[in-house]
């Protein structure tokens, strides 16, 4: 029951948060994962910081060694190769954020990995430890490994299967 006398609770009060900067709001968005220069400008703009602040952050950040679109790229192939995408997808979205030719061609240089390994394990997931059994399997398996951006090489190699290779 509620005692009369007792006035009602006052409602409690949001306290707001201070509004960030550029530069904050930048680094909060790179601190979640790696950004190429582009695509941190891009966003600050899309969350209402005037352009010119915007680039401003990313310079600031780029200067002080927060963003790097050379580690970008690197992170980028890395993860993309790791989740069974063949190096023409990888180049194609490396080309979408603006980077130079010269970072793209070392972030694939510097991959460790092998895109014919992971083709194959790709197909293995698919089609099982044994791969593509009969000629419409191959065809699935040649699709799938197509529309993830492996070339016409590593796709023949890949769903073969064969003991020499």
């Amino acid at each position: 029951m509620h005692d009369e006398t007792e006035p009602p609770a006052a409602p409690a009060r949001k306290r707001r948060r201070p509004e960030l900067t550029p530069l904050q709001r930048a680094l909060g968005l790179l601190v979640r994962r790696e950004h190429s220069r582009k695509e941190l400008g891009r966003k600050l703009v899309a969350r209402g910081i005037e352009p010119e602040q915007a680039q401003a952050a990313v310079d600031r950040l780029t200067s002080e060694g927060w963003q790097d679109d050379e580690r970008f790229a690197e992170t980028l192939v890395r993860n993309r190769a790791n989740g069974g995408y063949g190096p023409r997808h990888i180049l194609a979205e490396l080309g979408t954020h603006g980077l130079d030719s010269d970072a793209v061609s070392a972030a694939m240089d510097r991959y460790e990995g092998d895109f014919l390994d992971n083709a194959r394990d790709l197909v293995r997931r698919r089609f099982g430890e044994e791969g593509p059994q009969d000629l419409s399997q191959r065809r699935k398996a040649a699709d799938l490994l197509a529309r993830r951006g492996f070339d016409g090489d590593t796709i023949r190699r890949a769903t073969r299967f064969d003991a020499e290779d």
